[in-house]
């Protein structure tokens, strides 16, 4: 592997807009990160051939996907061409249609409080594989790679004693993807193009949203490690992310 000088975070890709690297992100203990072994994305289901061919020099073992059933009966990672151990591990049930992204101010911030207190056993197995050194390298994703693989990333990113503000950082970071994204779902729904591109807070990485959804799990459970083992991990469990994701 290059050195971490020569590591990008951003993952260039023709049919994803938010394919970051969480390497290289200081940790408890003096660690930091493992580059190249755990990655957070949006939707995979338009990945061109160049991009496989990218993700196989990466050695990508496993593909986790934590959207609807609806949107993944609509598009998912093409493990037919690519294969991977694929595993669905859905944070919500519904999700807001394009034609409705004009929501009500606060959305975004709200819906991940009910993530973390609603889908706990959902994040707890989703932490549980990327524990697990034989389906390492693991992308885990969403729609946007903001939201729903925010909190995920979250949830990990505490658990490896990465700083606070540092987490904040990755979220924020998906901002930088949000207006390819937004231009990508105008055209995808024509008819819902006025409301899209209106459409403030669907589109931000406010990283007043993370703070507050950090806070709430300070607040309510004692913070991530607490919270963790409220949602049945164990201490092996979380020696053993430790020892798949840190360097």
């Amino acid at each position: 592997m290059p050195s971490s000088a020569h590591l990008s975070r951003v993952i260039s890709l023709e049919g994803t807009v938010n394919f970051r690297d969480l390497g290289g992100y200081p940790a408890g203990g003096g660690r930091s990160t493992r580059w190249r072994t755990l990655f957070r994305a949006d939707g995979l289901s338009a990945l061109t051939s160049t991009d496989l061919e990218v993700l196989a020099e990466f050695g990508l073992r496993t593909v986790v996907d934590l959207r609807t059933s609806a949107e993944v009966s609509a598009g998912r990672f093409p493990v037919d061409q690519l294969p991977v151990a694929f595993h669905h591990h859905p944070l919500m049930t519904n999700v807001v249609s394009p034609h409705d992204f004009n929501v009500t101010p606060g959305f975004l911030a709200s819906t991940y409080l009910e993530m973390v207190d609603g889908a706990a056993d959902v994040l707890a197995e989703v932490v549980r594989l990327c524990a697990t050194h034989d389906r390492l390298p693991l992308v885990f994703h969403c729609t946007a790679g903001k939201d729903r693989t925010g909190v995920t990333s979250a949830i990990v990113l505490g658990l490896l004693g990465v700083p606070r503000s540092v987490i904040v950082e990755d979220y924020a970071l998906s901002g930088l993807a949000m207006e390819h994204l937004r231009e990508r779902l105008a055209t995808q729904f024509p008819d819902a193009r006025d409301v899209i591109m209106g459409a403030g807070e669907v589109f931000a990485a406010d990283p007043a949203a993370m703070e507050g959804l950090l806070d709430h799990l300070e607040a309510t459970y004692g913070g991530i490690e607490a919270y963790a083992r409220s949602a049945g991990l164990t201490s092996d469990d979380l020696a053993r992310l430790q020892s798949a994701l840190l360097d």
